[in-house]
């Protein structure tokens, strides 16, 4: 018995050593996979940017000073003290970019997170089970995708308000309906498999079928949907914020930089140029990202 374990032991530590482990082909493909390694970099920046924006911030993003109104960023005919440039209302316009990345960070993973969870989990129980369950799911899925989901947003923020809770909220209920087709469709395909029905065979529950063997499965397909998600969320809350519905001002919002900044746009077109660099940036690292992770952890790459 115990050279049998002795053998169990040396050949799972082999594993482990071994170069073309799934975990080892995984680390090579996420080291050479140059968009995933572009977008998580700047997805990771904006992140230490917002957790440590207190530190990294020159100013008070709510501070306003009269006497420096519209000062022009260093490149032009402006000064170190205010790199790029204040606003009308004298703020230092990078320690509102700092702090705006927190705005849009905190609503698009928020959102995306409580879309992911509904979504996810609808798509799990009516891809599985079939059935008046699977018809149920469906009934809710057209109901949802029937409905205009952005118009139904401008009406909700326009009722409850503009606060950070409200958008993350309103705008997770209203962005699940892509988890749920793809996660049922994927759970379709894969229920007939040999591996379920091994599962089934040896007495596992429905519950630990579903998060122990199918949930590990489809998560590459959900992390994708969340990383177009998470971007979609940044661009309404982007909108909103700039049609006066979303987060509402002194708080600093990128969209709402870009708002205050239209009516200087010939004048001062930083005021504008700025925030919508930065809403760009930050969705194209996202999709870069989301990209990637699918690649790295698609299960034809770890053959």
């Amino acid at each position: 018995m115990s050279t049998v374990m002795d053998a169990n032991l040396a050949d799972a530590s082999a594993a482990r050593r071994d170069p073309a482990s799934p975990r080892a082909i995984m680390r090579r493909r996420a080291r050479s996979h140059l968009g995933f390694l572009i977008g998580a970099g700047i997805v990771l920046a904006a992140v230490l940017v917002a957790v440590c924006a207190p530190w990294l911030a020159p100013y008070d993003p709510y501070a306003q000073d009269l006497s420096r109104t519209l000062v022009d960023p260093v490149w032009t005919t402006g000064s170190w003290e205010h790199v790029l440039g204040t606003d009308a209302l004298g703020r230092d316009y990078l320690s509102r970019l700092i702090y705006g990345a927190r705005v849009s960070l905190t609503v698009g993973f928020g959102a995306a997170a409580i879309a992911g969870v509904i979504g996810s989990l609808l798509g799990l129980v009516g891809g599985y089970f079939g059935g008046r369950i699977d018809t149920f799911v469906v009934y809710v899925l057209n109901v949802k995708l029937a409905l205009p989901s952005v118009l139904i947003a401008l009406s909700l923020v326009s009722i409850v308000g503009g606060s950070m809770t409200a958008m993350v909220v309103i705008l997770g209920l209203l962005t699940w309906d892509r988890y749920t087709v793809v996660t049922r469709s994927v759970v379709q395909q894969m229920r007939s498999s040999e591996f379920i029905h091994a599962a089934r065979a040896i007495g596992a529950s429905h519950t630990r079928v579903l998060f122990r063997e199918v949930l590990p499965n489809v998560m590459n397909q959900i992390i994708v949907v969340a990383s177009l998600e998470i971007a979609i969320v940044i661009l309404i809350e982007a909108a909103l914020s700039f049609l006066g519905l979303g987060v509402q001002p002194p708080t600093p919002s990128w969209g709402l930089m870009v708002s205050e900044g239209r009516a200087m746009m010939f004048f001062k077109p930083y005021l504008i140029v700025l925030p919508g660099m930065a809403i760009f940036l930050l969705v194209m690292a996202i999709n870069l990202a989301g990209d990637g992770l699918r690649d790295i952890t698609a299960p034809e790459g770890r053959a």
